[in-house]
């Protein structure tokens, strides 16, 4: 069988395990050099010193992972199978830009899906507090976090790009403006890793040497991605150091056997998750049509309270004007009062007036009369002294 050390030699390609997997990325990160490499590659930041903090990771069934030294090997004790999400703290001591040492925390987090992130970040959020120990002293330490996705950020194209308060492409070194709900969500220096976008990214710096090295490229078998070709060459020694070992777990038969069950468990894994999924999704559904349905009953009781409202204020304008009409008939029947108050008064002095007048009318008659025997009788006094005189 011929040695990877020898396919490198004579320039063929060589077999790799897919570092994408747990149990592939696990066994890299325990290499201390790997490790240094792999983050000082990601930050651009020359680390002194580098090891590995005892924590948890969290599965999507809330199960763990727990670190265990053993002696002086970082070693990852597995508690349960597989994770979704594979997290991992590194305390380190870094140089600033003028050469002062600085001392950090750094999480590493490898996830298909931000979810099972942003999940676990919101539980860390409520229990840990990030501190380090310096000279007996608990204080609390500066956080970068580097992210690599098994999924693609919808509008980011770029592969490897640092998180501040600006976005940076770091592998045309230029900023750009898009951006995501997830990015959005850290609070502090963070770089994160879109490994489906890693495609024709020149072999030039240390970085695109590392991210073709978890191309999702050069499968060698139909229908799997646990073993993938290299076909790149590897002048660099740490890029060797981790193809080398990529090498070794593809050819451990037990390493590819517990590659295929993370596979297998992370296959049954997103299944249960897409039967949730369509089963919340079928749930959701049905309660946006039962809302729907209720805001159409309350659309149309509301409607209905429209209506009766209408319905209210025209009755209400009907028993205004009723009032008004009510007002307007007692002021009309108060003034009748008054006028037929003042007829009465009026009917009394005309009959006043005429017994008045039947009286006078009486005295005049008698008055008449009188003056008619007085005419009459001077009429007599007048003849008898005609006759006298014509005598």
């Amino acid at each position: 069988m011929e040695t990877n050390e020898g396919i490198k030699e004579s320039g063929k390609h060589f077999i790799i395990a897919n570092p994408i997997y747990d149990t592939v990325f696990k066994q890299l990160m325990e290499n201390q050099q790997v490790a240094k490499f792999f983050i000082n590659t990601i930050i651009k930041k020359p680390i002194d010193d580098l090891s590995v903090i005892p924590q948890e990771f969290f599965s999507k069934r809330n199960k763990s992972k727990s670190l265990d030294k053993d002696k002086n090997k970082s070693k990852i004790k597995e508690i349960a199978p597989h994770c979704s999400m594979f997290r991992l703290d590194f305390m380190a001591t870094i140089r600033d830009a003028d050469g002062t040492p600085l001392k950090i925390l750094i999480e590493l987090w490898k996830s298909w899906g931000t979810e099972d992130i942003l999940r676990s970040r919101r539980y860390l959020r409520n229990r840990n507090v990030r501190v380090g120990v310096i000279d007996g002293k608990e204080i609390t330490l500066p956080v970068i976090s580097i992210y690599i996705l098994g999924h693609n950020l919808a509008g980011i194209i770029s592969p490897c790009f640092k998180v501040g308060r600006t976005y940076i492409d770091m592998i045309y070194n230029k900023s750009f403006r898009k951006k995501s709900k997830f990015t959005e969500t850290l609070t502090h220096n963070s770089y994160v890793i879109q490994v489906g976008r890693i495609a024709n990214v020149r072999y030039t710096t240390n970085l695109n040497k590392l991210l073709n090295i978890f191309e999702q490229k050069h499968f060698i078998m139909e229908n799997s991605d646990v073993m993938k070709a290299y076909p790149y060459q590897t002048d660099d020694k740490n890029i060797n150091l981790i193809t080398d070992i990529l090498y070794e777990i593809g050819v451990d038969p037990k390493k590819r056997k517990e590659i295929e069950d993370e596979k297998e468990l992370l296959h049954i894994a997103n299944l249960q998750h897409n039967l949730s999924m369509k089963k919340l999704e079928e749930k959701e559904k049905t309660l946006e049509e039962k809302e729907n349905k209720l805001k159409e009953k309350k659309n149309k009781l509301e409607e209905k309270k429209k209506k009766f409202k209408e319905k209210k204020n025209k009755l209400e304008e009907k028993k205004n004007k009723l009032r008004e009409t009510k007002k307007k008939l007692r002021e009309t029947k108060k003034k009748l009062k008054v006028l037929q108050k003042k007829l009465f008064e009026t009917k009394k002095k005309l009959k006043e007036e005429k017994t008045t007048l039947e009286e006078n009318q009486k005295t005049l008659k008698k008055d008449k009369k009188a003056i008619a025997k007085k005419d009459k009788r001077i009429a007599e006094l007048e003849r008898l002294l005609r006759n006298k005189s014509e005598k």
